[in-house]
């Protein structure tokens, strides 16, 4: 979904922000966009990514201002939940790193790090 060789989405050095708690995924982007500059306090047009999660938590849409019009993107996971922090009127700022592990389903706040390689010799 982000930007990796050619697919459409924000550049790896855009801004994440992540709407803690859960957010009525019937919002369109007029919605979302409120959401972004009322709650989280942001320019929803500043090239940012905004991340909302639905209350069943197997939803999630992000906001993205390409500099010509939004762009919404919608995932919904056939198993599991998004992992999301639950503080009601918080927002919490990701790195594009994050976001990645997020849209995957990986829990982006405690990653499973593989073993450091081994040496050669």
């Amino acid at each position: 979904m982000l930007n990796g060789g050619g697919v459409i989405g924000p550049g790896t050095g855009a801004r994440v922000y992540l709407a803690c708690g859960t957010t009525d995924m019937r919002k369109s982007i007029t919605g979302l966009a409120i959401l972004a500059q009322e709650h989280l306090r942001q320019n929803p047009a500043s090239g940012a990514v905004f991340a909302f999660r639905g209350r069943k938590g197997d939803r999630i849409k992000l906001l993205y201002w390409d500099g010509q019009g939004f762009c919404l993107y919608y995932k919904i996971l056939q198993k599991g939940r998004f992992p999301w922090p639950s503080s009601g009127d918080a927002v919490a700022r990701l790195t594009c790193a994050q976001l990645a592990m997020l849209w995957e389903g990986i829990d982006w706040r405690r990653p499973s790090w593989g073993a450091p390689p081994a040496r050669v010799g």
